[in-house]
Parts: structure tokens; C-alpha cells; sequence
């Protein structure tokens, strides 16, 4: 899906609008296994995938790699509070295929806020959606079997198990590759 697209299934913006908000946005091509932000680092692109998929992690004091969250094609994705707030990342955001995205600067953004009333409405209602999924995502780990985590990752993401290596999604649903393999054969 591209930007403009998924910007009309949101809001209705004018042909003219629409023009205009897309020229802030740049569209690049992301090698797979890019690293966008590390730990620490300021988020200075808030990035829409029009193709591929990434994740957001976080290391354990041992090393290990949590996976937060994924994100997939017609989605944005960025460490949403560093962006937004302008301040040091908790995660890491990386690719995970060959990806095609449009980037915009914080600055940017804002100075669409500010220019587009209809651009506040399309931030509050993907800021809704993916305040929704992470209480989603918490009550899941907080509540569910490991099976049940699994069926609702599958709900989310349809074909994460061939896109994405088994460790990541592990981690993501908080359980051992062990268990998901006993998950996934049962």
C-alpha cells in the first residue's frame, strides 16, 4: 500500500492536500537487516512501509534481543516516543527484508500538524490504533496462554512465520523457541 492510499482510507483529503503532505515525505529503499535507529539515539524519521517489514527490540542486560514489536507493510513505524518527544530511543529499529518507505522529519510532521487540521485527525487516529495494539499486546502476554498469544500474533501479522526468524518471534510473544516450536507443530 502506498502512502497516498493509506492516507485516503484514514481522511479525506483533497487532491491538492494530499499532493502536498506526500512532498514532505521522502521515499527511500532500505536494505534488509538496516539498523534506522539504535539504543540511545534520537528517532529523527517517523517511516510508512509501502514494502517489507522491520521491528523495534530492545537488549537484556545478558545481550539478548526483545523484540517490542513488528511492523508490516502499510504501517508506521519508528520509536514512536523518541520521535515524538525528541528524545533518546529505548530500542533499536531495524528491517527486516529489503523495504521501500517514505520518511518525514519530526519537523516536518509537526509543520503538517500545524498547516492541516485533517493531519491531527490522521495522527490521533493512528496514534489510537497503535496505543490499541500495545495495551492489545500487553493484555496478551498478561493473560493468555502461550497458544493464544500465538494465534493473536498470526491474527496480526498473517505470514510473520515466513518473513521473520523463529528467535524474533519468540521473543516478541515472550516464550522460548522451544515452546513456540511445540506451538506450532501442536
Amino acid at each position: 500500500m502506498n502512502l497516498s492510499d493509506f492516507l485516503l482510507t484514514l481522511i479525506p483529503f483533497t487532491p491538492a492536500e494530499l499532493q502536498d503532505i506526500s512532498s514532505h515525505f521522502k521515499k527511500e529503499n532500505i536494505p534488509k537487516n538496516t539498523l534506522l535507529i539504535e539504543h540511545r539515539q534520537i528517532s529523527k524519521k517517523l517511516y510508512f512501509i509501502e514494502k517489507g517489514m522491520g521491528r523495534s527490540y530492545y537488549l537484556k542486560e545478558d545481550g539478548k534481543e526483545v523484540t517490542q514489536w513488528f511492523f508490516g507493510v502499510g504501517k508506521f513505524m519508528s520509536s514512536v516516543d523518541s520521535f515524538f518527544q525528541q528524545s533518546p530511543s529505548l530500542y533499536f529499529l531495524e528491517t527486516l527484508e529489503d523495504s521501500i518507505v517514505y520518511s518525514i522529519s519530526n519537523e516536518r510532521m509537526d509543520l503538517l500538524f500545524s498547516k492541516y487540521h485533517k493531519m491531527e485527525q490522521l495522527g490521533r487516529l493512528v496514534s489510537i490504533e497503535m496505543l490499541t495494539k500495545v495495551v492489545n499486546k500487553l493484555n496478551a502476554i498478561q493473560f493468555q496462554t502461550a497458544r493464544e498469544r500465538y494465534d493473536y500474533m498470526l491474527a496480526e501479522f498473517p505470514d510473520i512465520s515466513y518473513r521473520v526468524p523463529l528467535g524474533h518471534i519468540a521473543s516478541y510473544l515472550g516464550m522460548t523457541q522451544e515452546t513456540l516450536s511445540r506451538i506450532r507443530r501442536g
